[in-house]
């Protein structure tokens, strides 16, 4: 018996959950690039005015990672855990990113990437795909631990 069936009724979870890590992985290479058509928006806006705007994609990716992060977590309590702490991090990290930006725009300095985001969302992408592409060494990884 699971102890929060009363709670929320989870039997829909279960359905989809072996394809979570998926649909991580694939959340997590449209938040890349995402980010990345962000990062040119920032610089071509900052030599125009003397502030940024929040790029609306890119802040859905970054919704739908911390809310995709949270489904597996329930789904796989350990690997979903250390996903949700990779995005709630993400998240915080492209705040402070954002912030940067617009203090750069407003004292004309040159624009840098945001490089602690960059650095979340690759491990992010790195973790999804060891649990998306996982099957595909499965058998390798086995044998290596039992032997």
């Amino acid at each position: 018996m699971d102890p929060l069936q009363f709670l929320v009724p989870l039997g829909w979870l279960s359905a989809v959950g072996p394809a979570l890590p998926f649909a991580i992985f694939v959340m997590a290479v449209t938040n890349l690039a995402t980010r990345h058509v962000a990062h040119s928006r920032h610089v071509v806006q900052a030599s125009v005015g003397d502030s940024v705007e929040p790029y609306g994609p890119h802040a859905f990716t970054n919704f739908g990672l911390v809310t995709l992060s949270f489904l597996f977590a329930i789904h796989q309590p350990t690997g979903g855990a250390i996903l949700s702490i990779l995005a709630v991090t993400l998240v915080l990290a492209d705040l402070f990113e954002f912030e940067s930006r617009n203090v750069e725009a407003r004292n004309d300095m040159p624009i840098e990437a945001p490089k602690s985001a960059i650095v979340t969302s690759a491990l992010i992408l790195l973790y999804a795909g060891y649990y998306a592409f996982f099957f595909l060494v499965a058998d390798i990884w086995n044998q290596a631990i039992l032997a």
